[in-house]
């Protein structure tokens, strides 16, 4: 039996989370940090979008999606904790901040943190799917 489309979409976005995650440990082994940083945050990125994708929510805009994974699953259902919400945050600031501010300087603690959290959250993630 063929699986339905969406099973497909959802098993895509892991498999892009889990690429993110283990090209963030590359870089961060390389002490890539900035590219470390961004494929953190794009980790975490893929799952919920894989989540959105089982719930039927379309977006290709960063803020909403995050915005509604904080309603959805942090204040209406109760899915996941708020501390949950604040990895998401703290990764999406840090790839901003990576990306698009010349001045800013990641550091190795900071982007080490970032990326075991960023495991436990895809890990949380997937469980609901």
């Amino acid at each position: 039996m063929e699986k339905p489309h969406k099973d497909i979409l959802i098993e895509r976005w892991f498999e892009k989370s889990d690429d993110a995650i283990k090209t963030a440990e590359l870089n961060l082994e390389a002490n890539l940090l900035t590219s470390a940083l961004n494929r953190i945050y794009y980790g975490i990125f893929y799952v919920v979008m894989g989540l959105a994708e089982k719930h039927d929510f379309k977006t290709s805009k960063h803020a909403k999606l995050m915005g509604w994974f904080n309603k959805k699953f942090i204040y209406e259902n109760k899915t996941f904790s708020p501390e949950i919400f604040e990895v998401y945050k703290l990764s999406f600031a840090h790839r901003q901040n990576s990306d698009y501010d010349a001045m800013y300087t990641p550091d190795l603690e900071t982007a080490t943190r970032l990326l075991a959290d960023a495991k436990k959250f895809i890990e949380e993630v997937k469980k609901v799917i």
